[in-house]
């Protein structure tokens, strides 16, 4: 592809030789004389200096350097987009595999590619352009909507409805049992009925080994545009709002309500009934156990403001300097105070 052409599809301004033909797409590091790369962070700037790719994709007030560049106002966007030109994966055609275990009660929307060993329950609806890759499992009364893609080993559990444009990686598990249990008169523990299924809007993608529970009773929600990393856990019952991203090893526990355009980042820990307001930013590894109003960005465990956290960390390294500096201090007022007997000099003063 013509570098002209590329900039635009992409709809941006090249500053460069437009007939530069252009083959792929590479990290700055790695891109070629005839790749094309992205730099959206200042640090980068050095290797942009340097980089042998064809041309980068760049913010417009971006320096001019050597090489060509396109210029966009959310250049790692335009990366992406720029990867869908060059990379297509891999195409199912419809059909029904001969191995494919499909109710006669299950409909099947048009143009639909069911792959080996998938199996379809009763009463099972599907809508169009429907791919399920070998051994994804549909139980009774799924509903999924037009452009439903699961890859093997998926499985949706009975009864739960998913929109369109769902995406299920492999290993996903849709409406398995919320973690549900209540001790008898004996003091054993005995499994409460999970009779709510799970209810996905459009455009929702569940990465590979996501577990999002059924609820107990009502249903657990994903709305629309969110997007589910690998080994996350929606607890059952819990709701989360639209574009929200729930990062890897994140767990909400039961009954959790998530509002919308929240981010919470990798092994975030939500605890139950807890709801955490729109625009909030969780940062790694933090935990909370209360409510978080909109907007607020939290860190640590448990969960604070995340500029006081920044402060405490801070101070948390100092941490044996300030007990040193303290003790020598506690030392001094001692030896000062009327009627106390006149010690040894403090070997930390000399040091």
């Amino acid at each position: 592809m013509k570098l002209g052409e590329l900039a635009s599809r992409l709809g941006a301004e090249l500053h460069g030789d437009p007939n530069l033909e252009v083959t792929g797409v590479k990290g700055i590091e790695e891109a070629g004389p005839t790749e094309i790369t992205f730099v959206a962070n200042p640090r980068y700037t050095a290797l942009a200096r340097a980089t042998r790719a064809a041309a980068i994709i760049v913010e417009p007030e971006f320096q001019e350097i050597s090489a060509a560049t396109l210029r966009i106002k959310n250049p790692y966007h335009a990366f992406s987009r720029a990867l869908g030109l060059f990379y297509q994966p891999p195409a199912y055609p419809p059909g029904i595999h001969p191995t494919a275990v499909i109710d006669s009660t299950a409909h099947i929307g048009a143009e639909a590619h069911i792959g080996a060993y998938a199996v379809v329950g009763p009463n099972v609806r599907i809508g169009s352009h429907a791919t399920l890759l070998p051994h994804v499992v549909l139980y009774p009364g799924v509903q999924a909507g037009d452009h439903f893609f699961a890859h093997a080993h998926a499985v949706v559990r009975e009864n739960c409805v998913l929109g369109d444009h769902v995406t299920l990686e492999n290993g996903a598990i849709i409406g398995a049992d919320g973690f549900g249990f209540s001790k008898n008169e004996a003091g054993q523990w005995e499994k409460i009925p999970q009779s709510g299924p799970v209810r996905i809007g459009n455009c929702v993608d569940v990465q590979a080994n996501a577990t999002i529970d059924r609820a107990t009773v009502g249903a657990t929600e994903i709305g629309d545009g969110t997007k589910v990393d690998n080994l996350v856990q929606v607890g059952h019952g819990s709701r989360v709002g639209n574009n929200t991203l729930l990062c890897a090893q994140t767990g909400l526990a039961g009954s959790s309500v998530i509002g919308n355009n929240v981010i919470l980042a990798g092994q975030v820990g939500i605890a139950g009934h807890c709801t955490v307001g729109d625009g909030v930013i969780l940062t790694a590894q933090s935990a909370v156990s209360h409510d978080v109003p909109p907007g607020k960005m939290i860190s640590g465990s448990p969960g604070f403001d995340n500029r006081i956290w920044l402060r405490a960390v801070t101070i948390f390294q100092r941490l044996p300097e300030l007990a040193k500096r303290l003790d020598r201090l506690e030392k001094a007022v001692t030896r000062l105070l009327p009627g106390s007997e006149p010690g040894p000099p403090d070997t930390e003063d000399r040091k």
